[in-house]
């Protein structure tokens, strides 16, 4: 596989697993695969979205519980920390990551920019 396809297909998985997460913030609660699967309509395979939930486990951003012979899953995030996992996703499908960040932080609203500024001193004063 060529460089390009695999960046592309990063990418696609990211894709995939944003909607996997925005299906489970959609369901209010605790879903199945199955229910997964159907919501998202896109002909994926059960084994397909067994795998996106797994990834998502291994990485944190969702939860499971068993439920009888099946688990049910949870997103262990709100819609902010879905939001900070699709901006994670786009930095971390790029090569020059401070390219990326120079870029976003000088193209921000001046009131962005300082609302990250203090965020950042916010978190300098936590460690």
């Amino acid at each position: 596989m060529t460089e390009p396809d695999a960046h592309r297909r990063r990418r696609a998985h990211g894709a995939l697993e944003t909607r996997v997460l925005a299906a489970l913030h959609e369901a209010g609660g605790p879903v199945t695969a199955g229910w997964v699967q159907e919501h998202l309509a896109a002909g994926l395979a059960y084994t397909t979205v067994m795998t996106v939930l797994g990834r998502l486990l291994a990485k944190k951003a969702v939860t499971r519980r068993r439920e009888g012979r099946s688990f049910v899953w949870l997103p262990a995030a709100d819609e902010a920390g879905l939001a900070a996992l699709k901006m994670r996703r786009v930095l971390d499908g790029e090569r020059d990551r401070r390219a990326v960040l120079a870029s976003f932080i000088t193209a921000l609203p001046e009131g962005d920019e300082r609302l990250l500024r203090e965020l950042l001193e916010h978190s300098e004063d936590d460690d």
